[in-house]
């Protein structure tokens, strides 16, 4: 129904079943397209198009059908149709009736049904109908043979173009695969990352909008009120987070407008640093305030988030407890570090009358406001807390002029008249005589105050200060302080013997009303006292207090150590005391003497020292080192009488003493009395024969030049004492060096060196001076200089037999060779020692300084991780430094060398050289002063100059010369 008005039903697929075929037909033009369409709808697989219209057909057909069966059922007003009559004919429906295989048609000619035409006759159905058609199903073949394709089932469905395989089966054999998948292949499968269009276009720039006129002009209008009314943000700008810049909204600022923002930012700026002066004075600085403006610090979007932050928080403290005074504080100060002073004044004011009674806030806000404003809190604050001590402090503080501090004290200690801070405020303020009179009135308020009485006592006189700390020892009779004071004032009165009584009646009376002082508190007592400058007190609390709670067997040991704390703290006169105590309870112990001693010759004065000295003499007469030790500093002094009666007496308590007759001998020697010495040396020889007073015998006839009988003495030595070697040494070099050199005197040598071996055959010392001996026999007229050269070798090799893994000797050889030119005999030679002694620092010190420079930095590495400790290494790579002109480093390891050994001369010498090419006159003198201190008596260098006839009777300090000059000429001669 409707047809006949161009009306068309929709019926769905499943409404009509499967497509049926279009029907032929009977024209010969049209045959062909209707043929193939045809067969394109009957097999299933044909164009979208030819299968609608073959839907539509079939519906047209069923509507026929319907609207027959309909009419036949029901008569009509107009009766039975006529044969032919085809509904809607007239109205354009059709023309003709055509019959086929299916029944008669609503057209005449090939008209489709089932297409979009139908209704129409077979004139109106045209060529581009086909076209359309072919274009189709061309396409649809196309697809079909795609799939196809890509079909792994293409032979099996080869019949049937039309039917495709899902998608899912394409992937089946894929699908299978995955159950051989392991989890670790499985998690290495990569993430699909987006790679849409979207990230690879690039992002549009913004677009702005002008604006209209009328708004343009609205918004000046606000700008302008804006200004004038002193708001901080101008309108129509839009600020930056971090306050770094601002942007316009989109127009051309006015510049008028803009100008008079500026002024008004300005005046603000200024006026806000002015307000937050707590002084009432403005803290602007007239010249450079723009400067001030241009560096102050604009909060970034952090902090002000933080700041924010805070606020509520500390909002949220207030609301929940509003009577928590820090509360209101940590709010102010959180407005006063954002910079929003009135906001934070504002806050605290609440606080004061929230919390009235807290002081804390009374002077926070007077903190944040101005000093007049300040004044008047605290006034406020003191009528409402009148006890608030803090509070008149801080009044005080503001007030400019003494006087009115004074009334704003006297007022507050009307109001607290026991408190000791307000009475010291007070007494500050005031002179002398009205300090007496504050503080007469403050023992009287405030009498347990112990700092009142003590500063009542010092400034009255002798008398009135006794009377003074009477009256305090009976209000505190448990306060050694008092005690203290009083022993002070006696000794400031040269009372000492007043002191010792008044001391140990303190410790009794705290004693007696059960006050508890350690030992270790009256010591820092004593310690203080003597900082103050009472030595008496300090002794007398040291005698009556240092043994208190101490065991009798740990007396001695516990007290050493207390007067090596107090050395330490500088409290050299409590150490004093503690030694002097410790002395008279133990007067025979040796080692506390040394201690005194010790003491008195760094901390004290030469009349101390010989006070100790001539106390440990006494004590211990047999003891020889308090004797000659005593002697030494007269003669110093410059006393050489002094130091001879001093000796005679040491003689009178040790008549065979060897050190105090050696000492008598030094000092007649050393001051020039030579026939004095010789006779105190005959002296000796008679009643202390021994080795060292032949030796001493035999060195003083040398240096006076008389070899003869200094070989003499030698042998009388000799003949008591023969295996003491320095007695061989002393006769073989006065036999080589003394006498003239010939056979004979070569022999004699010869002689005193081949006994010497004989009875001290491990003395290398003595090896090594017969080798040079026979070395250097060409001086002598006997032999050549080869001969010797094998002569020493083959002594020193004899030496090296006896005397095993030696290094000396293997250094002696060595340098044999290198002055007899067999260097690479002298490179065997130092292969096997490093082979034999690896760890000698003398073979590894020998080693870095004659190997070749390429080789020295590796070698100078591989002994020092050998012998890390060792001076003479150190000194070789310090010295390697100082070739290479590295001054520092070579500075720092010589330092090292002689902190290492101070007695070790050599470095002392190698250091000061270096001194005297790279230093300055202060380092060089300082280095001559520690090695006077240090007094080094070692060093192979060292002691064969030192010890030579020329530098006989020279000082530390011209020893270092002399040998610091050999250094040098040495390196100038390489």
């Amino acid at each position: 129904p409707g047809l006949g008005r161009g009306a068309a039903g929709f019926v769905t697929q499943s409404d009509i079943g499967p497509a049926t075929g279009r029907p032929k037909s009977a024209t010969a033009d049209g045959a062909g397209g209707d043929d193939a369409a045809g067969a394109a709808t009957s097999s299933g697989t044909g164009s979208r198009a030819a299968e609608l219209r073959a839907a539509k057909l079939a519906m047209q057909k069923m509507q026929k059908a319907q609207s027959t069966a309909a009419a036949a059922a029901a008569p009509t007003p107009f009766g039975e149709a006529p044969a032919g009559y085809v509904a809607g004919a007239g109205r354009g429906f059709g023309g003709s009736t055509h019959t086929n295989n299916d029944g008669p048609t609503g057209s005449s000619g090939p008209a489709m049904e089932g297409s979009l035409f139908s209704g129409k006759d077979e004139s109106q159905f045209d060529d581009d109908d086909d076209e359309a058609d072919r274009i189709y199903n061309a396409i649809d073949e196309r697809m079909s043979s795609k799939r196809r394709k890509h079909n792994n089932e293409g032979n099996n469905n080869s019949n049937n173009p039309s039917s495709s395989s899902a998608i899912g089966d394409q992937f089946r054999e894929l699908k299978e695969k995955l159950a051989d998948v392991t989890e670790d292949e499985w998690a290495a499968i990569p993430d699909v990352g987006d790679h849409s269009l979207r990230h690879k276009q690039k992002r549009r720039e913004d677009v702005f909008t002008p604006l209209t006129d009328s708004l343009l002009e609205s918004r000046s209008k606000l700008n302008a009120d804006a200004s004038a009314g002193g708001q901080n943000a101008l309108a129509g700008t839009a600020q930056v987070m971090d306050g770094t810049a601002t942007s316009t909204a989109g127009f051309r600022t006015n510049l008028s407008g803009l100008a008079e923002a500026r002024s008004t930012v300005m005046s603000m700026s200024l006026d806000k640093m002015s307000a937050d002066s707590a002084s009432g004075q403005t803290t602007v600085d007239p010249k450079g305030y723009l400067t001030s403006l241009s560096s102050t610090k604009i909060a970034s979007a952090a902090d002000v988030g933080d700041v924010n932050k805070a606020r509520l928080l500390l909002k949220s403290v207030r609301d929940t407890n509003p009577k928590h005074a820090p509360g209101w504080i940590a709010a102010a100060r959180v407005e006063e570090a954002a910079g929003k002073t009135a906001q934070a004044r504002k806050l605290i004011m609440e606080g004061c009358e929230v919390c009235p009674d807290s002081e804390d806030v009374w002077l926070e806000s007077a903190r944040l406001h101005s000093q007049d404003q300040a004044k008047t809190i605290l006034a406020a604050a003191a009528r409402r807390m009148p006890n608030a001590v803090k509070i008149y402090l801080r009044a005080a503080d503001l007030e400019h002029h003494d006087s009115t501090k004074k009334a704003v004290l006297r007022k507050a200690l009307e109001a607290n008249p026991t408190s000791v801070t307000l009475w010291k405020a007070a007494i500050e303020l005031e002179d002398a005589d009205d300090a007496r009179v504050l503080l007469s009135v403050a023992v009287e308020k405030i009498p347990h105050s112990v700092e009142m009485w003590l500063a009542l006592a010092r400034l009255e006189t002798y008398d009135n200060a006794r009377k003074v700390l009477n009256k305090a020892r009976k209000h505190l009779p448990t306060e050694r302080a008092v005690w203290i004071a009083a022993a002070k004032l006696e000794e400031s009165q040269n009372h000492g013997e007043m002191v010792d009584r008044i001391i140990d009646k303190a410790v009794r009376s705290l004693d007696k009303h059960d006050a508890v002082v350690t030992r270790a508190q009256w010591l820092k007592e004593a310690e203080a006292a003597e900082a103050s400058g009472a030595p008496l007190t300090s002794a007398a609390i040291v005698k009556c207090t240092v043994g208190r709670g101490v065991d009798e067997e740990d007396r001695q040991r516990t007290w050493a150590d207390d007067a090596n704390a107090s050395l330490s703290r500088n409290a050299v006169s409590t150490a004093r005391a503690i030694l002097a105590h410790s002395l008279s309870s133990f007067p025979t112990k040796r080692s506390l003497w040394l201690q005194a001693v010790d003491l008195e010759r760094i901390h004290g004065t030469p009349s101390s020292l010989d006070e100790v000295l001539a106390a440990a003499s006494e004590r211990l007469p047999r003891t020889e080192i308090f004797w000659l030790v005593r002697a030494k500093e007269k003669w110093l002094a410059g006393e050489v009488d002094t130091s001879r009666n001093i000796l005679t007496e040491a003689f009178k308590a040790n008549p065979d003493s060897e050190p105090v007759w050696l000492a008598a001998v030094k000092l007649e020697w050393e001051t020039g009395e030579i026939e004095r010495a010789r006779v105190l040396l005959s002296r000796a020889r008679e009643r202390a024969p021994t080795a060292r007073i032949f030796m001493k015998s035999a060195l003083l006839e040398r240096e006076c030049k008389h070899p003869d009988e200094a070989v003499d003495l030698l042998e009388q030595g000799l003949q008591k004492y023969p295996t003491f070697s320095k007695m061989y040494m002393m006769g073989g070099q006065i036999c080589s060096e003394d006498l003239p050199k010939n056979k004979d005197s070569l022999d004699k040598a010869r002689k005193f060196y081949q006994r010497g071996l004989q009875k001290c055959p491990t003395n290398v010392v003595l090896w090594c001076l017969a080798s040079q001996l026979e070395e250097n026999v060409a001086d002598y007229g006997v032999g050549s200089a080869s001969a010797g050269v094998t002569k020493a070798r083959s002594l020193l090799e004899l030496a090296r037999l006896k005397n095993q893994k030696n290094p000396e000797l293997w250094v002696e050889a060595i340098r044999l060779e290198r002055r007899a030119g067999n260097d690479k005999l002298a490179i065997s030679l130092m292969a096997r020692a490093l082979q034999e002694i690896p760890s000698s620092g003398l073979l590894l010190a020998e080693n870095i300084t004659t190997s070749p420079r390429v080789e020295q930095k590796s070698k100078s590495a591989a002994a020092i991780k050998k012998c890390p400790d060792d001076p003479r290494v150190i000194t070789a790579v310090a010295s390697l430094f100082a070739a290479e002109r590295k001054n520092d480093k070579a500075r720092k390891w010589f330092e090292r060398a002689v902190v290492l050994d101070p007695d070790m001369g050599d470095s002392w010498a190698k250091l000061y050289a270096f001194e005297l090419d790279a230093g300055t006159k202060d380092t060089q003198e300082k280095v001559k002063k520690r090695c006077i201190s240090a007094e080094p008596t070692h060093g192979e260098l060292w002691c064969k100059i030192v010890k030579s006839m020329s530098n006989r009777g020279k000082t530390v300090a011209q020893n270092l010369d002399a040998v610091a000059q050999s250094l040098r000429d040495k390196m100038r001669l390489n």
